[in-house]
């Protein structure tokens, strides 16, 4: 049973496959379609309520509040501290490149955001026993166990020359899959070493455990270009796959391509 709804702007759905075997009665089914619409609420609740607390385009968000000096930093939420400190750690880690930080030291928490809710949407749909289901942010996605038959999910990675188009097809489960790329929103990432937009490469997926880590990795090595690809192995990436302004793909780690 597929849900899907619009959350930071952006349609994200929810895939769930648990109890999809032969066999169940109508009584099962109905009773499984009922628990499974409201796991996906509650999950599209979760990131319902992160838009709210993060998105730069509401003036009551608690990030745009912060931005305008009317919430000082000792009465930040427990969720922006959070945020603030997986932005930290990887910008440490990345030399700088990626940051929550614009040019003008406002927050912009956009790297981190989108991914860290997901996962914690994904961890909702597991507290409610969900196992076999595929959570699509915008982009960033998180499968875990089969939609069938014990095969693994399929996820498609945009062409940046035609987004009409895949470029790869990846084969995957219980893990988190994240793209970034300039191909929708323009040149938006920036190197934060120079606060120059990223243009060392055109696209870079990263596989890892989790969907934070993926989301935010998929950001830094955008940012840092080439370069970037293998060092992820080293910060909590399973594999990397990138494309770049020529059409070079580049990959690093286990990249499960679909057969």
């Amino acid at each position: 049973m597929r849900f899907v709804q619009t959350v930071m702007g952006i349609p994200m759905s929810i895939d769930i496959r648990d109890g999809d075997a032969a066999g169940s009665g109508a009584a099962d089914e109905a009773a499984d379609a009922r628990g499974w619409a409201d796991a996906a609420a509650a999950a599209f609740a979760v990131m319902t309520e992160a838009d709210g607390r993060f998105s730069s385009y509401r003036d009551d968000s608690e990030l745009s509040r912060v931005n305008r000096g009317l919430i000082h930093e000792s009465a930040y939420s427990g969720d922006l501290r959070e945020v603030i400190e997986i932005g930290e750690r990887f910008r440490i880690a990345s030399g700088g490149a990626f940051t929550v930080r614009r040019p003008d030291g406002a927050l912009d928490t956009d790297g981190v955001v989108k991914g860290w809710a997901a996962a914690r949407a994904a961890g909702v749909l597991r507290s409610r026993g969900v196992t076999d289901f595929c959570l699509n942010a915008g982009g960033d996605v998180v499968v875990g166990g089969s939609p069938g038959e014990g095969a693994a999910w399929n996820v498609g990675i945009r062409s940046p020359a035609d987004p009409a188009q895949m470029w790869a097809v990846l084969s995957v489960t219980d893990c988190g899959v994240a793209t970034s790329g300039a191909y929708e929103r323009g040149s938006h990432i920036l190197d934060g070493r120079t606060g120059l937009a990223a243009t060392g490469l055109a696209s870079v997926t990263v596989l890892s455990d989790d969907l934070t880590t993926a989301d935010v990795l998929a950001t830094a090595v955008f940012a840092l270009g080439p370069d970037g690809v293998p060092w992820a192995l080293g910060q909590g990436a399973t594999g990397v796959l990138a494309l770049t302004p020529a059409g070079a793909a580049l990959a690093a780690g286990d990249v499960p391509f679909a057969r």
